[in-house]
């Protein structure tokens, strides 16, 4: 009401002011009924009357208050004259009004039923078949045109697959494990170191070029003399032209150890034709005899010890427990490099009182391990792919 006093009327407006302000009178009347309802504890005029709306044949009292709402009355009329009528009432049938009140308020809360859905039905005419039955034909028959397809494609597959893993297996064993036994009795690097004289008389004549000669396991092989490192990476490198001198020991003709290294075994990756220039290396006993020729000259030497050790047992590049000496090493089992083979023999020709001093490489890089064969096939594989 309070918006509507700054609010001045003209001549236009004053039937519309009117009406505004009864309906607010109205308004105001009817909320008054509303509380005075509820203070006395009674159903509101206006709810009982929208519910006995539906209502055909129900209590005295829904009757009454229909009677009220088809009199034409105002709303404040109605309520006045049900407030008169319910406070007349005794307390058990005030209870009833109630009970009522309640229950058609319930009944206004509960979801309207829906429509049960008819079940579709399809006349099987004679001979047809049913969706369901179709479904299992259609379903057998892709079952069973899968199943066959599947059995011979996997049986292909499962054959491919197992002799592929096969192969590979075979070739690592072959290259990585079994050298020794399945490549090194073919293994023939000269076939004429046999007619070549055990003892030099002075008169034959001797190879310009270095040589390691081995009668034994017809060996007759090029040595590296000119590979001053002592790298493990420079002495792979000259490993594929022969076998090498260690830098820092003495050469053939001098006072000391003469130290040479060779490939025992090794795979078909690596370079160079002296892969398995010692594979047979270990055939070799006390007593067997080998020579080293340079600068047109032949060294013998007959074996007096044969022995197996660590890769870390730097001594064997060092002076033997013989004065004048050559030790030919390689890794061991061959086509690994667990462990070093090394065979030393001592000078029997020419007389090693002849020898003049070493002339070996001095360096102050102390070796920490025996050089080894380059890495095997398995070693290769367990690099890439460990």
């Amino acid at each position: 009401m309070a918006s509507h006093n700054n609010i001045v009327p003209t001549e236009a407006s004053n039937h519309d002011s009117s009406e505004l302000a009864a309906e607010v009178i109205r308004q105001k009347i009817q909320s008054l009924y509303v509380e005075e309802a509820k203070e006395a504890h009674e159903p509101s005029a206006a709810a009982e009357k929208a519910e006995v709306a539906h209502i055909q044949h129900g209590s005295k009292h829904q009757r009454y208050m229909q009677q009220l709402s088809n009199s034409g009355k105002s709303l404040e009329e109605i309520q006045t004259a049900w407030h008169q009528y319910y406070t007349a009432l005794p307390d058990d049938e005030k209870h009833q009004v109630w009970q009522e009140f309640y229950s058609e308020q319930a009944k206004a809360k509960q979801p309207k039923p829906e429509e049960p859905v008819k079940p579709v039905t399809h006349h099987k005419k004679a001979g047809q078949k049913t969706v369901t039955q179709l479904k299992k034909q259609l379903l057998g028959k892709a079952t069973a045109r899968s199943a066959s397809n599947l059995k011979t494609k996997h049986h292909v597959q499962s054959i491919l697959f197992g002799l592929g893993i096969g192969s590979i297996a075979v070739l690592v064993m072959l290259f990585g494990f079994f050298n020794e036994r399945v490549i090194a009795p073919f293994v023939t690097p000269s076939k004429t170191v046999t007619s070549t004289p055990i003892i030099s008389n002075g008169t034959q004549t001797v190879s310009a070029n270095p040589e390691v000669i081995i009668p034994k396991i017809n060996v007759q092989i090029p040595v590296v003399y000119d590979q001053t490192s002592i790298s493990e990476e420079d002495i792979q490198k000259s490993l594929e032209s022969g076998v090498v001198h260690y830098a820092t020991t003495s050469s053939p003709g001098e006072q000391g150890n003469t130290v040479i290294f060779g490939h025992s075994s090794n795979n078909i990756l690596n370079k160079g034709k002296y892969k398995f220039a010692f594979v047979l290396l270990n055939r070799l006993e006390v007593g067997d005899t080998f020579s080293l020729t340079k600068g047109g000259k032949q060294y013998t030497y007959r074996v007096y010890e044969k022995k197996v050790v660590k890769p870390t047992d730097v001594s064997v590049l060092g002076a033997a427990s013989k004065p004048t000496t050559a030790t030919l090493i390689t890794c061991d089992p061959p086509g690994t490099s667990i462990n070093r083979l090394v065979v030393i023999g001592e000078q029997i020709s020419p007389d090693p009182s002849t020898n003049t001093a070493s002339t070996a490489v001095k360096t102050d890089e102390k070796p920490t391990i025996v050089p080894s064969d380059a890495p095997s096939l398995w070693e290769r594989l367990t690099s890439i792919f460990g």
